[in-house]
């Protein structure tokens, strides 16, 4: 069952009570510690992005292109739809021979409020380039053009590259694939429903990944590496993803996902966590990461200060005045 996560106050008074679940892993997938249901059952949305990222390096796109770590991180990135997000897509449509058009992830505005803002100030056109998934789908379409595939057709579930994705999270979560759900997402490609466990688990090995297979082993490098190298890109200015592994200076990733989904993986620590909000609210994530990093002393003082504003975040009114706070009201 959920558990208290997180209280909302206004004064005195705790105004609102957000439950979740929250489970801690190692590479064995032995739960270390658990607050809730390690076994909660939910769709992985857009914190699966890291692991779906491995096909690119699995399969020899990334290679082929010679994709670099900025490109590598931007595929597992929700990001803001940025000038430099937006240069970054451009340079990996380039590199495979396609436009824009290829994309088949919709047209969205910017996650961030204030840029998608700026954007309807300046009446940018905007394109599905702008859309904070188009990272994942350019990463499809290159393994698509590499091994011949039709782009077409890249968000069928039956397309080989959402069949070879799909293998590689049933190995990289140690789940079968017949138990993982498969719903569309919000990009209209096939989503992943599974134990929270087993995400956590994911992100343990992408953190740690010495026992894999050398494949798997080079793959997990990779996407850690360039995701600590350009946290930029994996959500933008301002954006929680950025700034926590920007922080870390190295020691971890941490992806969001859709309906209060966080995941985070530790490096050297044989760690994985991973988070479900029940309400499914994500403005509330991250305090209860934070939380569950500081509980299991994964950050130095100095790195905690860095997000200092994130633990407890401010609630404030509409002239931005605070009149409580976000806060943690758990320890595992």
């Amino acid at each position: 069952m959920a558990k208290k996560l997180i209280e909302i106050t206004r004064g005195k008074v705790v105004e609102t009570i957000h439950r979740g679940d929250v489970v801690v892993v190692n590479t064995k997938g032995d739960i270390l510690y658990q607050y809730g249901d390690a076994d909660k059952y939910t769709y992985w949305r857009s914190a699966a992005k890291p692991i779906q990222a491995f096909n690119v390096i699995l399969s020899g796109a990334a290679d082929k292109y010679k994709f670099t770590k900025a490109e590598i991180a931007i595929m597992c990135a929700s990001h803001y739809g940025e000038k430099f997000h937006i240069k970054t897509i451009e340079s990996i449509l380039s590199k495979i021979g396609l436009t824009e058009e290829a994309i088949l992830g919709g047209t969205v505005t910017s996650l961030s409020t204030n840029y998608a803002l700026e954007l309807a100030a300046n009446q940018i056109q905007l394109n599905p380039m702008y859309s904070d998934c188009s990272g994942k789908h350019v990463g499809k379409l290159s393994i698509c053009q590499h091994k011949g595939y039709p782009t077409e057709s890249y968000k069928e579930l039956n397309h080989p590259v959402q069949q070879e994705i799909l293998e590689v999270i049933a190995e990289m979560c140690e789940v079968e694939k017949e138990d993982i759900t498969i719903g569309i997402d919000g990009c209209s490609v096939p989503v992943h429903a599974m134990p929270l466990k087993n995400m956590a688990l994911a992100y343990a090995r992408l953190a740690n990944p010495t026992h894999l297979n050398p494949p798997y082993k080079e793959a997990s490098e990779r996407i850690f590496t360039a995701m600590c190298a350009h946290p930029e890109m994996v959500s933008g200015t301002n954006g929680f993803c950025s700034e926590l592994i920007a922080a870390s200076n190295g020691k971890l990733v941490g992806k969001v996902g859709a309906e209060g989904v966080y995941c985070v993986g530790i490096k050297d620590k044989d760690i994985g966590f991973a988070i479900k909000m029940e309400s499914g609210n994500m403005a509330v994530l991250a305090p209860v990461v934070l939380q569950v990093l500081q509980d299991l002393e994964v950050l130095d003082s100095s790195e905690l200060q860095a997000l200092s504003k994130y633990h407890p975040m401010q609630n404030t009114n509409d002239l931005k005045q605070v009149v409580g706070e976000i806060r943690a009201a758990f320890e595992i």
